[in-house]
């Protein structure tokens, strides 16, 4: 168990009444069997930590056993059961001075069993960060979150990737979501949900009106849905050969919607007897709508991709429509 993922247990542990080993799972970002590995660690560790079957039942933390929180404000203890964000999102949340507030009263209140050793905490340094990270113009989580606490609905300017130009539109929004470190507006859209990557968004104001989100939804509902929709509903699976060179980078930007075909990655190499596929990696990349296949045009020649029929034939409009454009574009 990573110390992140320890101090995120036990914050959870202490700030519920019970909690379900499911509930903790998706909390901290982890499967069923990790969670349960995990609380065995605390058993073995002698803390506290019970389980009971049943409806009414979850996994408890003795009193005085856990995480001191009786010494926070309300406010830094909001701050503190953000689990999953790391620092560089709380300070684009502009979180990051009360959550190191909380903790630093959290730490105080612990006893130090080891005298004779540094803490962690002055010997390890965590940046997050891309290198060469530009200077962002996109709106940031900390200028969108007073907005969403408050209520309103947002007209927002929307650069979406398949069409020409950024649109306004009119949404409802739930709040912000953190998601394989990227932020997402979660908001419905004529009463249909929708997640707008911040990144995107190259306009906003509040509406003079409340939000109209549908009853007995909440951020978490709408967001897991949205993402369960994404990874196991997709329509369009689409096989191609990624050079040897860009698998990386294709691992990247597609995420789990890439599977590599290992054993005929594994048949390719013996076939060409040299130790390593002559031709590339054979994948499926599965996209939500055929029209998402523009993502794959920045891999250029790198990549082949051998069906379905309808995506290679709209990936050739496409490559044909943007050649066109820059042979009939003036020169200067």
């Amino acid at each position: 168990m990573t110390p992140d993922r320890f101090f995120s247990l036990m914050l959870l542990l202490a700030s519920r009444d019970a909690v379900t080993t499911q509930e903790l799972a998706s909390a901290l970002g982890v499967s069923l069997r990790t969670i349960t590995r995990d609380l065995n660690w605390l058993r073995d560790a002698g803390l506290p930590v019970t389980a009971q079957r049943g409806r009414l039942g979850g996994v408890t933390m003795l009193p005085g056993s856990g995480v001191d929180l009786t010494r926070l404000t309300p406010g830094e203890r909001d701050h503190l059961l953000l689990t999953g964000l790391d620092e560089r999102q709380r300070a684009e949340l502009d979180a990051s001075v009360e959550s190191r507030r909380a903790l630093s009263k959290v730490a105080a209140a612990q006893s130090r069993r080891v005298q004779d050793l540094l803490p962690l905490s002055d010997v390890v340094h965590v940046d997050s960060r891309p290198w060469r990270q530009g200077r962002a113009s996109d709106p940031t989580p900390a200028s969108l979150i007073g907005a969403v606490r408050r209520g309103r609905r947002l007209r927002i300017e929307y650069d979406s990737p398949r069409q020409s130009c950024p649109r306004g539109r009119v949404v409802d929004p739930y709040g912000l979501f953190a998601k394989a470190g990227i932020w997402y507006l979660v908001a419905d859209r004529a009463r249909e949900p929708r997640m707008y990557r911040l990144e995107r968004i190259t306009a906003w104001k509040e509406v003079d009106q409340p939000r109209r989100i549908r009853e007995n939804q909440t951020l978490a509902t709408v967001a897991a849905a949205i993402v369960d929709q994404w990874e196991h509903h997709h329509v369009v699976e689409v096989s191609a050969t990624i050079d040897r060179t860009q698998i990386e980078r294709a691992q990247r930007i597609f995420g789990q919607r890439l599977v590599r075909d290992d054993q005929e990655d594994a048949a390719t190499t013996a076939r060409s007897g040299t130790g390593r596929s002559a031709l590339g990696h054979k994948v499926t990349i599965r996209f939500l709508r055929l029209e998402d296949v523009r993502e794959l045009l920045p891999f250029g020649s790198t990549i082949t991709v051998h069906g379905p029929t309808e995506a290679r034939a709209h990936l050739g409009d496409l490559a044909t429509a943007l050649a066109h454009h820059y042979a009939s574009s003036p020169t200067s």
